[in-house]
């Protein structure tokens, strides 16, 4: 059975209508909820979380027209101020899919873990009768004729897609806006930005307008989003979950984001796997991410980088805000020492412009050659592909050596520390009219993602690497931490981000206050 909406029955966000979600349920942190002045009250089935929620429609405790009916109401009370959900479907077709979900179950035909689950695939990846836009008026008509890799597996697993969430133009630049759909807001004010490029799926997680996520990731697209909306974002070792159709390693990975911890394992379990078709993806079984995550943390070594030992600018308070953040690392047995590594970070710099240029001029270059179409990019994706263009096949020979010399300086770290640990941003969540911050403390921001500069390492290391939330600044807005394991390690780092979850709690329980809105 398909998820495709039939005769292209798609509604733009502002005319589509839900139905009436249940009323709210409370649930009280006394105390840090009232210092923070966050909402800690959320709705019924919207606030399961999604192993929850597949438990409960396993067991018919709910249907999946219900769940179907109430995330759709959410997205209906919520996207018009947020804009995280694109191009959705018809609400009777995808209300008549879940009914027939609910059919199969009555009959004892599972489809799985996600059974009846409403999801947005990123506007990134193809799902089937859905455009794929990247993002860019070229590509307005661009209508999926099959899925993506990792949309298969959602929907094998027993996903409907209800549509697309909303990214900046190519996954390019932090701040998810574009001139197809135009910006997503961050879910603690309605004005920041969300981050990006995986900023709408972050927003519809932080709202509860979907119950887990499928991000990608190449310069913190993963990350940086998540820790901006008080979520959790995955991005994988590179092959855990196939993405490319290439025998080089590639700097973007698909991952997944959730709620919690265990929801975004989960949801990995389903993504990750190798596929024939992608040479590069890793033979090693995705069951592993369904296996309880808890562990004793007793003994393990956390290495501190900061700012990367004055290297990075950083916003006022970004840094002291994580440092309080480490408290629960130690609470759960951990040591935490200060680390430099041994690596110029500037050479870092100049080997990850490189990378990204050549690349980025790959899957470019082609439409920045029509002038017609090249009038349709903004000018950071040009910049990006002139960038590519200027570049021999000597600078890319030597950049992958650099990157090859900047791990082995990282496997010193390793012999020492079982993970790294780093912010996710340099700054907190800026007004979202501003298309990217200019500068940080008086330092000049020379390019349109220098000031996203502290994720190139873990792009670069070639590792696992998780956002898990820090905390909130003064004016109420998110930050996070980038936890990085030892390649390969994907499950340990998991089990790491679990044990710090349950320490620190802000994403178990806090919420936007938009959830607390009167209905």
């Amino acid at each position: 059975m398909t998820n495709k909406p039939s005769d292209r029955q798609l509604l733009s966000r502002r005319a589509f209508v839900g139905n009436t979600i249940a009323g709210l349920g409370g649930m009280t942190v006394a105390g840090r909820a009232l210092a923070a002045g966050l909402s800690t009250s959320n709705s019924e089935v919207n606030s399961m979380t999604a192993l929850q929620l597949s438990s409960a429609i396993k067991a018919k405790q709910v249907s999946c027209k219900e769940v179907m009916s109430q995330y759709l109401s959410q997205i209906a009370r919520h996207n018009d101020i947020f804009n995280a959900a694109v191009e959705l479907a018809d609400t009777d077709f995808l209300l008549a899919e879940a009914a027939r979900a609910d059919a199969d179950l009555r009959l004892g035909l599972y489809r799985g873990w996600m059974h009846g689950f409403p999801h947005l695939a990123k506007d990134l990846v193809d799902a089937t009768g859905f455009t794929t836009t990247y993002g860019s008026r070229i590509f307005m008509d661009n209508i999926a004729s099959q899925d993506a890799i990792p949309i298969a597996r959602i929907k094998k697993a027993g996903a409907i897609i209800i549509g697309k969430s909303n990214i900046s133009e190519f996954g390019l630049g932090s701040h998810s806006y574009n001139a197809v759909y135009g910006t997503t807001y961050n879910a603690y004010d309605g004005v920041s930005t969300a981050g990006g490029s995986s900023g709408g799926a972050a927003t519809a997680l932080a709202l509860q307008m979907i119950p887990v996520a499928d991000g990608s990731d190449m310069m913190g697209s993963l990350r940086n989003p998540a820790g901006y909306s008080n979520v959790i974002g995955f991005r994988p070792t590179p092959g855990r979950v196939p993405t490319l159709r290439s025998f080089i390693e590639q700097l973007p990975c698909n991952g997944p984001m959730g709620r919690n911890v265990s929801d975004t394992a989960m949801l990995l379990s389903t993504m990750a796997g190798y596929d024939p078709q992608m040479p590069t993806s890793l033979n090693a079984d995705p069951a592993q991410f369904t296996m309880p995550l808890q562990a004793d943390m007793k003994g393990k070594k956390i290495a501190w980088l900061g700012d990367l030992d004055g290297y990075l600018a950083f916003e006022k308070g970004v840094i002291p805000l994580c440092e309080i953040a480490l408290q629960s690392f130690r609470d759960v047995g951990c040591s935490v020492d200060e680390v430099r590594i041994d690596y110029s970070m500037e050479e870092l710099w100049q080997t990850w412009l490189v990378l990204r240029h050549w690349i980025n001029f790959g899957r470019i270059g082609e439409l920045y050659n029509d002038p017609e179409k090249r009038k349709l990019l903004k000018p950071e994706v040009i910049w990006e592909v002139e960038g590519g263009r200027a570049l021999s096949a000597a600078d890319v020979y030597a950049a992958s050596e650099a990157r090859a010399d900047f791990y082995q300086a990282l496997l010193a770290v390793f012999k020492s520390h079982d993970f790294l640990v780093l912010p996710t941003a340099q700054v907190f969540p800026f007004d979202a009219k501003i298309p990217w911050p200019k500068e940080i403390s008086g330092r000049t921001m020379d390019t349109y993602h220098r000031w996203m500069e502290v994720v190139v390492l873990g792009t670069l290391s070639g590792c696992p690497v998780i956002t898990v939330p820090a905390g909130f600044s003064d004016n109420r807005l998110p930050m996070g931490l980038q936890i990085i394991g030892p390649r390969y390690e994907d499950f340990a780092t998991l089990q790491m981000a679990y044990a710090y979850e349950q320490a620190s709690r802000w994403n178990l329980d806090f919420r936007p206050k938009a959830l607390s809105a009167a209905i």
